[in-house]
């Protein structure tokens, strides 16, 4: 529920710029009646007013009238309720942690990140973007576990994503038993969409699940599989500790490219490969774009008038104004 505040008619606030010009007609324009005197002596004896009192009525007229204006504006307090209707699409992220993964071939601003660190980063901008989605996450290495349940609590799971590091999960790459612990986690839920979005950049060498099999079971149980290969072709650097001190050198690693394109293919899902870091980006915005929900929000919303206050505000002020202008602030003539 959100609180508003409102003036259902905001143009009558307008009228609140002739203000100065009639404060300024009264105070420097407007003739004031007066008496006419033989002999100043006559009125020496009243002094010198130091409080300017009879200028009291004209800011209590002034204040009427603004609160006149304001009532014409008609303000309104009320609150405002939204009912998001929406399926949503629930997504398990596969992200490997395996040893490869702090190869340096990607660049952010001239200077050499690992795989995992850009990676990271860009899931965490895919994130952003969900809205009524449930994102759960799985990391795997040699073995595979749910680093995060599905959830809408973006902060967590962002949070659980910085904490990611290479190896965590041993130095292999089990994809086959990622996917069927991310399909474990879907089976079961009734959405408008399952996906489910697995990023190495290796090759399946351990686990006790073959890929393709964990991919049959995903189809079966109609979940959409997006696989996505990081890295570039060739010899990839490293940094590594020497006697001599830290020292780049160039390792080879494989990609399984045509393992991921069946896995995507048996789902209906798709293949990506991101050679680098604005290609990376780019593949995840198009999963965002072709697995958007459309939501339909109802807004209830109910409003109070507080214009009768004000109405009967400036008339106190103004019951006051003819009071002390017919008694102790009365002037001759």
């Amino acid at each position: 529920m959100e609180t508003i505040f409102r003036f259902k008619d905001p143009f009558f606030l307008l009228l609140l710029l002739l203000v100065p010009g009639y404060v300024y007609y009264e105070l420097k324009l407007k003739k004031r009646p007066y008496f006419v005197f033989s002999d100043l002596s006559l009125v020496a004896a009243a002094g010198k007013r130091r409080i300017p009192w009879h200028r009291l009525t004209l800011v209590i007229r002034v204040l009427v009238v603004i609160l006149i204006i304001l009532a014409l504006a008609r303000p309104q307090s009320g609150s405002l309720e939204r009912e998001v209707s929406s399926p949503g699409v629930d997504i398990m992220l596969c992200l490997d942690t395996s040893g490869s993964m702090q190869g340096l071939d990607f660049e952010v601003k001239g200077e050499r990140r690992s795989r995992l660190d850009v990676i990271k980063e860009v899931v965490t901008n895919f994130i952003k973007k969900r809205k009524t989605d449930r994102i759960g996450m799985v990391v795997y290495g040699a073995e595979a576990f749910t680093q995060c349940p599905l959830t809408m609590d973006y902060g967590v799971l962002a949070d659980f994503l910085s904490r990611l590091k290479i190896g965590m999960a041993g130095d292999q790459t089990a994809i086959g038993d990622a996917l069927a612990i991310a399909v474990k986690r879907l089976k079961d839920i009734k959405a408008k969409s399952k996906i489910i979005i697995l990023l190495t950049d290796g090759v399946n060498n351990t686990g006790s699940i073959e890929p393709l099999e964990a991919a049959g079971l995903a189809k079966t149980f109609d979940i959409k599989i997006y696989t996505v290969g990081v890295g570039t072709v060739g010899p990839v650097p490293f940094l590594v500790d020497t006697p001599f001190g830290p020292k780049y050198v160039m390792q080879r690693v494989d990609l399984d490219k045509v393992t991921l394109e069946k896995i995507a293919a048996v789902t209906g899902g798709k293949f990506f490969l991101a050679s680098d870091t604005e290609k990376l980006g780019t593949i995840y915005e198009t999963i965002d774009k072709m697995e958007k929900t459309t939501v339909k929000i109802k807004e209830y919303s109910r409003f109070e008038e507080l214009f009768p206050y004000l109405i009967m505000l400036a008339g106190i002020f103004l019951l006051l104004e003819v009071f002390l202008a017919n008694t102790v602030l009365r002037t001759a003539p």
